[in-house]
């Protein structure tokens, strides 16, 4: 498994740490968003997400659920086919591990316009 970071037209880069038939049950990516920064609103299918805070602050929006600041240490769960985005409210880089389970799939990922 590779680690290069590549951009997603989701609004950031990520790097695949853990995703491997091999281990079906659980994905780990890092993922990394800019300063001023919004992901994409999307959703993920029959998979359930963790986002865990590494560095920097943002606002993270799980379906209709008020928008929650995070910062190093916070998870963030996201069950599945809940709409969601992230955005960096602080001055460095926002990183964190998106751990999926299942594994992730490009087959379950879904853009959304909202």
């Amino acid at each position: 498994m590779t680690r290069e970071e590549v951009y997603l037209s989701e609004g950031c880069f990520l790097s695949e740490w853990s995703n491997t038939p091999e281990d079906p049950a659980v994905s780990i990516a890092r993922a990394r968003v800019p300063p001023g920064a919004t992901t994409r609103w999307h959703r993920l299918s029959g998979t359930t997400e963790r986002y865990v805070i590494l560095e920097g602050t943002g606002r993270a929006q799980v379906g209709d659920r008020e928008p929650r600041d995070v910062a190093p240490g916070d998870v963030v769960l996201i069950p599945p086919a809940c709409r969601q985005r992230i955005a960096n409210t602080g001055a460095r880089d926002l990183v964190f591990l998106a751990i999926c389970t299942p594994r992730f799939s490009y087959d379950a990922y879904e853009e959304l316009e909202c």
